[in-house]
């Protein structure tokens, strides 16, 4: 079964991760870089739009490159060839478009904002020097 972590951000630069098995990961199977998708999969309100992704080995996703195998191809600059000279085309290892199982990491870019992440765990946790001022610790005299 497919199993996929989901790196989601808004218009804010704000980004959280999921991540989807099974069921839930079986509706991303199929689609491509670029397609909109129903939120509710990820328990978002919404759309989200697939913008790339990596295998387990890290190799990248890219656009232009049709299917969901991996490719190599002659590249000049773009995504799997972020730094080459002017002038300069190197072949490298892509996978295309397609999301399969092999997939790992799906980005994705979302249409509303993300929520802030709650200030109630900080409240409950205690502070720093709260935690010193009690028990003296190691190095400390007593």
């Amino acid at each position: 079964m497919a199993t996929f972590k989901l790196a989601i951000s808004d218009s804010r630069g704000r980004s959280t991760s999921r991540e989807l098995k099974d069921a839930e990961a079986n509706q991303l199977v199929g689609a491509s870089i670029g397609a909109e998708l129903d939120g509710a999969a990820v328990g978002l309100a919404g759309k989200i739009t697939i913008t790339g992704g990596s295998d387990k080995s890290g190799v990248p996703m890219r656009g232009d490159v049709h299917g969901g195998a991996r490719k190599y191809v002659m590249l000049s600059r773009g995504v799997g060839l972020p730094h080459a000279p002017r002038g300069k085309r190197v072949r490298k290892l892509v996978r295309g478009r397609e999301i399969t199982e092999e997939v790992f990491q799906v980005n994705c870019r979302y249409d509303g904002t993300l929520e802030e992440p709650s200030a109630e765990g900080a409240a409950d946790a205690p502070a720093k020097d709260d935690a010193k001022a009690g028990d003296p610790g190691k190095g400390q005299k007593a």
